[in-house]
This record gives C-alpha cells, structure tokens and sequence, in this order.
C-alpha cells in the first residue's frame, strides 16, 4: 500500500500475526492453499520493499559490493524487527540466507516450514531489485525445530531441481552437491 503521495508506508505488528494467519486461513483453505496465499502475499510485499531497500541504498542496490549489498540487506531487515540474515554462497546457481533469529518462524514442532510470507517476500524483493525472477525455498526452518530458518535462491528451474532432490530425500548438502 501506499500513501496518497506515493510514499511506501510501513506499520508494525506483532510477530503473531504470522502464526494467526496462518491458522485462520488453514482452518477453511487447507495446508498447501495456505502456503501458497502467504507465498503470493509476502511476494508482492517484496516487490514494495524492494523500492525502500534500494532507496536505502542510494538508489542502486546492486551498484554497492557484494558483501556490503547482503549486509544492506540484513540491515533492512534487522531494523524491522524481522531479524539478521547471513548471505552463504552454497553453489554457484544457489545462494543461502540464514538466520537464527527471524520472526516468522514459530517456536514450536511443526511438520512444515513455517516461513511463508518470509520465502515470498525475500522472492519479491530479490525479484524486483534483479530485474528478473529470483526463486526462493525455505530449506530449514526453525518451525521445524532446525536451528535456523535458511533460504535458498536462485533460478527458478536451479530452486526446482533442488526441491526435487530434497522431496527425493536428499539433505540441504546433498541436493546442493547433486546440482
């Protein structure tokens, strides 16, 4: 949203709002239903904070060095009350954003990432300041009892193949090292 002069506006909510959308909307859509809406809504989110992340930065985003872009980035977000990321380049088609502190993900044992406002966001923002589609995976969650919630992304066929490969069984490593 934004205001009558354009401006992006931003508002702060309780970290609870994530896990009650996410229990309201599963109640009448389903699991997968779910994810996807939260998916869709955190991505068009992106596409916004992409235009504050790039103002943050002088106007370019990418203009700044690689390590000073991904600390730009955990900055954004830290300031936000979102949490840290660490940048991680896993394979040459895939990179990593890990944190151990991000606010979407609940404390609790759920079977399933519970990250996905955050995956679509972080595929909308990355999106919009590459000029192309950037796909990205929850590939640990700490919803799920793993010690952070990390973000894979790339290509959207290098993030296909690598869900497949985990689907198949295969650890975060091992789909990586199969690419």
């Amino acid at each position: 949203m934004s205001t009558p002069s354009g401006a992006s506006r931003e508002v702060a909510l309780p970290v609870a709002v994530f896990e009650a959308l996410r229990t309201e909307i599963e109640k009448d859509a389903g699991t997968l239903e779910t994810v996807r809406a939260l998916h869709h809504a955190g991505y068009r989110a992106g596409l916004v904070a992409a235009l504050a992340v790039n103002k943050a930065a002088g106007g370019d985003a990418f203009n700044l060095s690689s390590a000073s872009f991904w600390s730009h980035l955990s900055d954004y977000f830290s300031k936000r009350g979102w949490g840290s990321l660490e940048h991680r380049a896993a394979h040459p088609g895939v990179g990593l954003l890990c944190t151990s502190d991000w606010a979407e993900s609940s404390s609790g044992k759920e079977n399933d990432s519970g990250c996905g406002v955050s995956s679509g966001l972080l595929s909308g923002l990355l999106s919009q300041l590459v000029g192309d589609a950037v796909a990205v995976l929850e590939v640990r969650c700490r919803s799920r009892g793993d010690d952070s919630c990390d973000f894979a992304f790339g290509s959207e066929t290098a993030i296909h193949d690598l869900y497949g490969k985990m689907l198949d069984g295969a650890d975060l490593d091992q789909a990586l090292q199969a690419l």
